[in-house]
């Protein structure tokens, strides 16, 4: 069997001859982008902005770049990547995919060489809440258990670009948005759909449409491939009568004959306590749940003492209910990633008493109203800022929520409640919202959160 190493220039020479183009330079095109313009391939790259990123580099790279309200005029490449944010049912992309154009993504193609070689074991995390931390777990258990692996998609390195780095028996770990899932058509050998509720209903047209973009991650599968699903969640529950191959559940709720399960103690697997809850440093049920989901992604590969290591040590991912300070007797905590309200009652049920909850936001079109009654029972005062503070104003009066304040930015926000904790009391963002109302992405506001904490 060919090392992956070799794979990388026999992809490449594929595209000999072709016309090959990028809609969108940004961190998953990019690293493509450079690897075909060093190898003499015809690159164009397309973009609705008109100050696009990495111009200067393109322009070094010398390929065809294409900006503005036009930037799908004359398409006459062969293939074109999509970013993962560009939809590919816009009229001008489905013309040209009738008349012979292929469209693919970074992801899509990576896949597929994994699959056509079987050279590494690919494993892929989708869901509404949690695929960062599960696709870190998965990742992190198998490193401590001696395992060579390599993370993508959503986070870590282009893996398209990088196949140089990869070889037989390794692991790839990949985080899979919906955006990244609606043009798949493959699907890893292992595939874990943490839960589903509403979200990115901006971006897709309805309901429907997000929850069938999640399935994309196992409607590809073989009978011999594995799709681990949350038995808590109605809607992923349901999805294990379309799989494609083996299902495995894990649970909060309900003690499994055939998966991962959490009582008081810890976790099971059938009868054996594979893990403590005090051998889990992470709080909150959520986070538990999270180590299910990664134990039976990883199960056959990890070794107990490797999954020990990692269980007693792992504190989180950055921005996901993260402890930022404490300050004369006040924890501050930073959970910027909280971009929905079902991110948010996880992040708030970690805690056993009530807190002060910086909120709002960029409003995706989801419903809110899951608030007002997580609010009356989880925070003690509420903070609100952003294009959601009147939605969610209105949604706590409506519950008969009154301990509301309004912050123009964040600094107001976190002096605020300086001015109203007590000791002993914790400050938690948590916006149940995007970010993109008042910041670039929900890192540049986290980290505003905690350089702003940080000072006080």
């Amino acid at each position: 069997m060919k090392r992956v190493i070799e794979l990388i220039k026999e992809y490449i020479n594929g595209f000999k001859g072709k016309k090959v183009g990028f809609i969108g330079c940004g961190i998953s095109n990019m690293p493509i982008i450079e690897l075909f313009a060093a190898a003499g391939i015809d690159v164009s790259v397309r973009d609705k902005k008109d100050n696009i990123e990495n111009l200067a580099r393109l322009r070094e790279l010398c390929v065809k770049i294409i900006t503005g309200e036009s930037y799908l005029d004359c398409i006459d490449e062969s293939v074109i990547f999509l970013s993962p944010g560009v939809r590919g049912d816009l009229l001008e992309l489905t013309e040209v995919k009738k008349n012979g154009t292929v469209l693919t993504t970074e992801m899509e193609e990576f896949f597929k060489l994994c699959k056509e070689k079987k050279a590494v074991k690919t494993i892929a995390v989708t869901g509404s809440d949690g695929k960062t931390t599960t696709t870190t777990l998965i990742s992190e258990i198998l490193k401590a258990s001696g395992k060579r692996v390599h993370i993508g998609g959503n986070i870590g390195k282009n893996l398209l670009a990088t196949l140089d780095d990869i070889s037989d028996g390794d692991f790839v770990v990949a985080e899979l948005s919906s955006f990244q899932l609606m043009k798949m058509t493959v699907s890893p050998e292992i595939a874990v759909v943490t839960n589903i509720s509403q979200n990115h209903l901006d971006w897709h047209r309805d309901m429907e449409e997000y929850i069938e973009a999640k399935t994309n991650i196992f409607n590809f599968q073989g009978k011999n491939d594995l799709l681990i699903l949350n038995y808590d969640d109605e809607i992923t529950r349901e999805f294990s009568k379309r799989a494609k191959g083996r299902v495995k559940f894990f649970s909060a709720e309900k003690k499994l004959d055939d998966g991962i399960y959490l009582t008081e103690k810890g976790l099971y697997n059938k009868n054996e306590l594979l893990l403590s809850q005090e051998d889990i440093l992470l709080v909150g049920i959520y986070n538990k749940l999270h180590y299910a989901a990664a134990i039976e992604a990883t199960e056959g590969y990890y070794t107990k003492e490797g999954l020990q290591k990692v269980a007693g040590s792992f504190k989180g991912v950055e921005h996901r209910c993260e402890l930022v300070r404490n300050k004369n007797g006040v924890l501050y905590y930073n959970s910027s990633i909280d971009s929905s309200p079902s991110r948010t009652t996880a992040c708030l049920h970690a805690f056993e008493n009530k807190v002060i909850v910086i909120c709002g936001g960029y409003d995706k079109k989801i419903p809110l109203e899951p608030l007002g009654p997580l609010f009356l029972e989880k925070a003690k005062a509420v903070i609100l800022m952003g294009d959601t503070a009147d939605k969610i104003d209105a949604i706590l009066k409506n519950a008969g929520y009154r301990t509301c304040y309004r912050a123009n930015d964040m600094v107001e926000a976190v002096k605020i409640a300086e001015r109203i904790a007590d000791i002993g009391d914790s400050v938690v963002l948590s916006p149940a919202a995007a970010s993109f109302d008042m910041y670039k992405n929900f890192e540049e506001r986290g980290n505003l959160f905690k350089k702003i904490v940080n000072r006080l």
